[in-house]
């Protein structure tokens, strides 16, 4: 199969040959780099004169061994070059790390993101030092993961190994053992879940990260549905949560909230109806209700759900019990 012929990997595969050469003293050529790659010599040679004239590579011609060395054996080839608005976008991806710094990943990403300025060149001409006091990013409250956690899960996921796991759920007391085929990883709201197959239930179940105690990565293999499609439970619905039944909510907000309702996208299938008198009423699907029920809560006397029944009646269960726990309002007396 013939090599990949971009230049940027031409460039890195001569500077590695010239390298070679100048180890072994059997130094490269445009002949014999142009036959292995498979390509042209003009090729080669013009990549050279680009080396020298745009990457100021010191790159010189040894008549006698027939072949191209560095004058300069320190030298490094920069692997990637700068505009104003590349740089900028760097500085905003270092900022955005933060938010993953009580995560096992974070060490990770921040290695990635060191190599990456190892590689950027010498010379760029904007100094990135004043992103830090004219650009911040607030990051979410996030869980903590167990480092050992992270990294058995990751590793069944990137094998298809089947993983056995303890899981406690929310307010639970004792945790239960489960057998899980891992396909998806997804981070929403400060918490990493884990999406697979649930050998104990015998479903497609979502798993809350920061709730798995232990992970045992078994030396069973499976193979992921070819109909499984994470954006279902990860990326088209509201919240995280899902279920085999889909729902449409309605939620009417006041005029007071409408233009908040109005500025964001809350669910890609969202529907949008202005009323007279300032409101508006935002629908979409659901195929879990427990996130949207929480949500419209945090909206207060601003929103009021329309449909379907079933969220009507648990939110005026929530309330009512909510009012019992504050009691009948009292008149403070002047002293």
């Amino acid at each position: 199969m013939a090599k990949d012929k971009t230049q940027l990997l031409r460039l890195l595969f001569i500077d590695r040959k010239i390298r070679e050469g100048m180890k072994s003293g059997i130094m490269a050529n445009c002949g014999s780099m142009a036959a292995e790659y498979e390509v042209s010599a003009k090729s080669i040679l013009r990549d050279i004169d680009y080396l020298r004239s745009q990457r100021d590579a010191p790159i010189a011609y040894d008549a006698t061994k027939r072949g191209y060395y560095y004058t300069e054996e320190n030298y490094a080839l920069p692997a990637i070059s700068l505009n104003e608005s590349d740089l900028f976008a760097i500085c905003i991806a270092e900022k955005a790390l933060r938010m993953h710094e009580d995560t096992p990943i974070y060490r990770k990403l921040q290695k990635v993101f060191r190599k990456i300025e190892d590689s950027l060149p010498d010379k760029v001409s904007i100094h990135p030092g004043w992103v830090e006091d004219k650009l911040s990013v607030i990051p979410e409250r996030q869980t903590r993961l167990a480092p050992e956690v992270w990294e058995a899960v990751s590793a069944g996921l990137g094998n298809n190994r089947t993983v056995a796991i303890s899981y406690r759920k929310p307010g639970g007391r004792e945790s239960t053992e489960r057998r899980v085929d891992p396909y998806h990883l997804t981070r929403y709201q400060g918490e990493w879940y884990l999406i697979g197959h649930c050998h104990r239930r015998g479903a497609i179940v979502t798993f809350a990260m920061s709730r798995i105690e232990t992970v045992l990565l078994l030396a069973d293999r499976f193979s992921v549905p070819k109909g499984f499609d994470h954006a279902r439970y990860s990326g088209t619905q509201f919240g995280i949560f899902s279920g085999e039944r889909e729902v449409t909510v309605k939620i009417r907000f006041s005029k007071e909230h409408a233009p908040y309702v109005l500025e964001r996208e809350w669910h890609p299938g969202q529907t949008l109806v202005r009323e007279k008198d300032g409101g508006v009423v935002l629908g979409f699907p659901a195929r879990h209700l427990y996130e949207v029920r929480r949500w419209v809560l945090s909206w207060g006397s601003g929103a009021k759900v329309l449909a379907p029944k079933e969220l009507v009646d648990a939110l005026r269960g929530e309330l009512g019990a909510a009012l019992a726990d504050y009691g009948p309002a009292t008149k403070e007396v002047a002293s």
